[in-house]
């Protein structure tokens, strides 16, 4: 398991390499832009949108783990089809071949070894029992605008560059528990030096008794205080429920469904809340990881409003739901809350029982 996230943390930094240098030529960029249709496209969105560096980011890995672990060649799957076609109407189909002549220079380089302190983690897991999920970019969107802004520390920002990130889960394929997550942000701050974007990563693993993440449990805030997180386009009875719970200051709102897990575990916010199912098992299975080994979770929202105890409503990511088509087979259908205490499940669901 230490042999897998080592190498998962690798090709996620040559992940964001690529979602960096994607983005240098403006014009060049517009023409790498595709929207998506039918059963791929994400129907929260009027319009939803993939980059040829989702495509390529994730054949990427694929490919990369897959030659390390063959054995788990068949179990890596993302939210991207392979095949782009680009703003000229010109179609290709996306492989990462065998050899480094036969691949772009930048995927055959392999980036600098990313620090991480895995001496000694042991995990009873073999690579056969295990799955991955792979979100190339998420928050597209907000990957395509490239909104530049600085990130402060302990401030959650709502939109921008930084909350597009590289996420990438592994889940036990017999129960679908999510066990390791390493996620990647590529636009975390610019070098002052050389002006160009340099990322941050993140990773954890929680198996058993085994629970080691690269971030430490955040402080607990105020007594009697919460803060959410939320989207946006969130339902309005949501966010009125939320604010009489949180306070109209501590309702915080930011793009991208990874980011704004990330922000929980981070401690920006103690909780996020989903009401719809417009999210993903690519989008939380990596995250998820990180706040079990922390000490979280990410339950079924919807589960959670029909019971009185969150323990069963964990999501997992082994089966996908067989009377829908296309992407909606993975979809976290009930929506989902994302938090760092299981005591703060029930002060969510409080207010939110009876309206949803």
């Amino acid at each position: 398991m230490a042999d897998l996230l080592r190498l998962l943390l690798r090709v996620a930094e040559k992940a964001a390499n690529v979602a960096r240098v994607c983005r240098q030529e403006a014009p060049l960029f517009q023409l790498l832009v595709q929207e998506k249709t039918g059963d791929d496209k994400n129907k929260k969105f009027v319009q939803d949108f993939k980059t040829l560096a989702d495509v390529v980011i994730q054949e990427m890995i694929r490919h990369d783990v897959g030659v390390k672990f063959p054995e788990m060649a068949d179990f890596i799957n993302g939210e991207e089809s392979n095949k782009f076609e680009n703003g000229l109407g010109e179609s290709v189909t996306v492989t990462v071949c065998a050899t480094e002549e036969d691949t772009a220079a930048l995927l055959a380089s392999d980036p600098a070894s990313i620090k991480a302190d895995t001496d000694g983690l042991t995990v009873p897991l073999s690579p056969s029992e295990l799955g991955i999920w792979i979100d190339p970019i998420d928050a597209t969107s907000q990957y395509i605008e490239g909104r530049e802004e600085v990130l402060e520390e302990g401030r959650l920002f709502p939109s921008g560059l930084h909350c597009a990130l590289v996420l990438i889960g592994v889940y036990l394929r017999s129960t679908g528990e999510p066990v390791m997550g390493v996620i990647n942000q590529p636009f975390n701050y610019k070098d002052p030096a050389s002006g160009g974007w340099k990322g941050k990563h993140f990773w954890g693993v929680s198996c058993g008794s085994i629970n080691v993440c690269s971030e430490t449990r955040p402080k607990a805030g105020p007594a009697g205080g919460l803060s959410a997180v939320l989207s946006s386009s969130e339902k309005p009875l949501v966010k009125e429920a939320l604010t009489s719970l949180c306070g109209p200051d501590k309702l915080m709102f930011a793009s991208g469904a990874g980011y704004k897990i990330l922000c929980v575990i981070q401690g920006l916010a103690d909780v996020y809340v989903l009401s719809e199912g417009s999210t993903f098992k690519w989008d939380s299975c990596a995250p998820h990881a990180l706040l079990r080994a922390l000490g979280g979770g990410v339950v079924d929202l919807h589960k959670c409003l029909q019971s009185s105890s969150g323990a069963e409503a964990e999501l997992t990511y082994h089966q996908p739901r067989t009377e829908c088509k296309g992407a909606d087979r993975w979809a976290n259908h009930g929506g989902l809350v994302a938090y760092r205490d299981c005591s703060q499940i029930s002060r969510i669901i409080a207010p939110l029982k009876g309206k949803l």
